[in-house]
């Protein structure tokens, strides 16, 4: 047997052997086409090629994903906070995913019967959807008319016009702190214009349109159910370059602008505050106060030439005097209170 075993030479001159013949053959067959450094070098760079699905393209940039990610993160906090304080139980609202598919993925993918929301967004083109799981959905509604931790089992059956008007309360504190977390890329007016049951009876855009869907979870107790935002491509097409991680992150350090100041004037103009005069002060016994009686004059120290202190807002204002016009108590405003600053103290210069 040990005869039989070919060495490592034997081997390599076989192999050197079968390679020679079959160049031989390759240039004895006429119309063979021999292997050229280009065809070479297409071959080796068709390895990089990456395969493109027509049928799902990805309209949507990374940058802009990543901010509409980072944009909803945010939303689910507030949203779960607020949602808590109106169901007065601790609800977890987690963002789970940010994809961009077709329009008839995302349909054929929820359950029927469902809480399907058709929204208006201006200044977006188009509409906006809103998806309530039926699994999320009714231990909502339970909870609204009063009921426990504990719930049924998930009825399968569209709202009620009575159930309809529960959830509404839920879709309106969704639209509200949407807004709010929209408010530094644009400010939408979002409004609910229908509401559906079956959502393959609704088409807003395509079925091969491209939208982003972004998803959420929401776990009340031991309860757990999706919610999902469905915007379409052509929504938010004209806003893409809002849509950028550099843009996002500048919102936060760019300064007040001058539109933004006159708009905050023109709010503060009109609140209400307290103004109150301070006339005069003046320390007795409590043996003396509870002696007092109705004609009892009580003595200060204060000049009646004194300016008054304006307080407003319990804070002094200004310095005035006490007058009447038109038959009512009243007073001028003479000067404005000072506001005086801590210095730092610095050491005079020494004499020369």
């Amino acid at each position: 047997m040990a005869g039989d075993v070919l060495s490592q030479a034997e081997v390599e001159s076989l192999l050197g052997e079968m390679e020679a013949n079959v160049q031989t053959a390759r240039q004895q067959t006429p119309g063979a086409v021999q292997p050229t450094a280009s065809m070479l070098a297409a071959s080796r760079s068709r390895d990089k090629i990456i395969p493109y699905d027509f049928k799902r393209p990805e309209r949507v940039g990374k940058e802009q994903m990543r901010a509409l990610q980072s944009l909803h993160e945010g939303f689910g906090r507030n949203f779960g906070a607020a949602l808590s304080a109106l169901l007065r139980t601790i609800v977890e609202v987690k963002l789970t995913s940010v994809d961009q598919l077709t329009y008839s993925e995302f349909v054929f993918s929820l359950e029927n019967p469902s809480c399907f929301n058709v929204l208006k967004a201006e200044p977006l083109e188009g509409n906006l959807i809103l998806d309530i799981n039926p699994s999320i959905l009714f231990p909502v509604i339970d909870r609204l008319l009063g009921g426990g931790k504990e719930s049924g089992p998930t009825a399968r059956r569209p709202l009620t016009e009575i159930e309809l008007r529960l959830v509404s309360r839920l879709t309106n504190l969704f639209l509200i702190e949407l807004h709010n977390a929209w408010e530094n890329v644009v400010e939408l007016e979002l409004d609910v214009e229908r509401v559906e049951s079956n959502p393959q009876l609704v088409q807003i855009v395509p079925p091969n349109e491209v939208v982003v869907l972004i998803s959420f979870e929401l776990t009340i107790g031991d309860t757990r159910g999706m919610m999902h935002l469905c915007i379409p491509y052509n929504a938010i097409e004209r806003i893409g370059n809002q849509l950028t991680s550099n843009t996002w992150v500048s919102y936060g350090k760019s300064g007040a602008s001058e539109q933004s100041q006159q708009r905050i004037g023109r709010q503060l103009s009109r609140s209400m505050v307290e103004i109150a005069v301070q006339l005069a002060n003046a320390r007795i016994t409590t043996a003396d106060l509870l002696r007092l009686r109705v004609g009892d004059i009580i003595a200060t120290d204060q000049d009646a030439g004194h300016p008054l202190t304006v307080h407003v807002e319990n804070v002094p204002k200004f310095h005035a005097r006490a007058g009447a016009i038109k038959g009512h108590k009243a007073f001028q405003v003479e000067s404005v209170v000072p506001v005086y600053v801590e210095a730092e103290e610095v050491e005079a210069p020494a004499a020369g």
